[in-house]
């Protein structure tokens, strides 16, 4: 008889536990205590704005930012070497990770916003103070090239990250709303691509696959996959174990992808974690002739033999319109819903 790993994850569970307490993803029951979960948003409070990778090029940028945060009641406090430049990046290295640093070390902060990705945030990980991190607690948020903050403070840490709009992002209706339920309602999400079928007689944007079907419970971490799978091999990732892997990307080729998923499976993330969700692919190359792969056929050729929950089109990525995702935070998929839930609030 053929087991997958999905299954034989089930049959140890009900042989030993029963139906009625069988949960995917026991093996988080010990270290459940380790993980920070921030202090939620209030009107009010003041919110760190950091360049930790791209340069602010205009004045004009920080404004829109600030007027944005204005119209969530909160107050902006930007960093005063947020609009150095040294080549492509917004300053030295030292210099950036020290920003960071002051932003959590200052009790006027209340959580801290990055500016833009782009590239050179996994410069900064040697210079981070996790230590104090870990006894300041607040809020991230960021994505692309951020995911390297983000993955890196989660493992250092255990405190809960967040990927999510930047401040050159477009804060539209639909961002802010999960902004708003996520980070500042302290809700427990139920992630689900909207219903709009417009003028159609079936919805055509944003539709959701099932690569395999079934539901996993599992802590959500991921982000971007091109900076994700560059910090394979350093110490700067989480234990993969029993996590829900979420991942994104934009402008790579098929073949890219393809490099990148086999670098996942080849260091072994591929067979530790319990549940995938891609997100969106913006600009990738969706056919690059007859002889190409499909988007499609690489990720079935990935996760498909794993046996585990996963779909993909989720709405996280490099879109217009984005969910906010938490990551560290314990939560179940459904792959057939293409759907996920949080099982506990992000945020305290």
């Amino acid at each position: 008889m053929n087991v997958n790993r999905r299954d034989m994850l089930q049959l140890l569970a009900l042989g030993g536990l029963g139906l009625s307490t069988f949960r995917p993803n026991m093996a988080f029951a010990s270290i459940e205590n380790d993980v920070i979960e921030p202090p939620r948003l209030k009107p009010g409070d003041v919110i760190g704005l950091v360049s930790p990778a791209g340069i602010i090029r205009s004045r004009d940028k920080l404004k829109i930012i600030e007027e944005t945060l204005e119209a969530l009641d909160l107050k902006l406090h930007v960093d005063e070497h947020a609009m150095d430049r040294w080549g492509y990046l917004a300053g030295k290295d030292e210099v950036r990770a020290e920003a960071i640093n002051q932003m959590f070390r200052n009790p006027e902060v209340d959580a801290i916003l990055t500016f833009i990705g782009g590239w050179g945030c996994a410069r900064l990980l040697p210079y981070l103070d996790y230590e104090m991190i870990q006894k300041h607690p607040k809020i991230i948020m960021g994505f692309s090239d951020v995911t390297a903050l983000l993955l890196a403070i989660y493992a250092k840490t255990g405190m809960v990250t967040f990927h999510g709009p930047s401040g050159r992002s477009g804060w539209n209706t639909f961002t802010v709303d999960y902004v708003k339920r996520l980070l500042f309602d302290a809700e427990a999400i139920t992630y689900k691509n909207p219903d709009n079928i417009g003028d159609n007689l079936t919805q055509v944007k944003d539709r959701v696959q099932t690569i395999t079907p079934g539901k996993i419970r599992g802590r959500l971490v991921g982000g971007n996959l091109s900076v994700l799978t560059a910090l394979v091999g350093s110490d700067y990732l989480p234990d993969w174990q029993d996590h829900i892997l979420f991942i994104e990307d934009v402008g790579e080729g098929i073949y890219r992808i393809d490099r990148m998923m086999t670098q996942l499976k080849l260091a072994g993330v591929l067979d530790q974690i319990v549940g995938f969700v891609f997100g969106k692919c913006t600009d990738c190359d969706a056919d690059s002739g007859y002889s190409s792969f499909t988007l499609e056929e690489v990720l079935e050729d990935h996760i498909k033999p794993l046996g585990i929950p996963a779909f993909r089109g989720s709405m996280i990525g490099h879109i217009k319109n984005k969910f906010t995702i938490p990551l560290g935070v314990e939560a179940e998929i459904d792959a057939d819903l293409g759907s996920i839930r949080l099982l506990e609030p992000a945020v305290m």
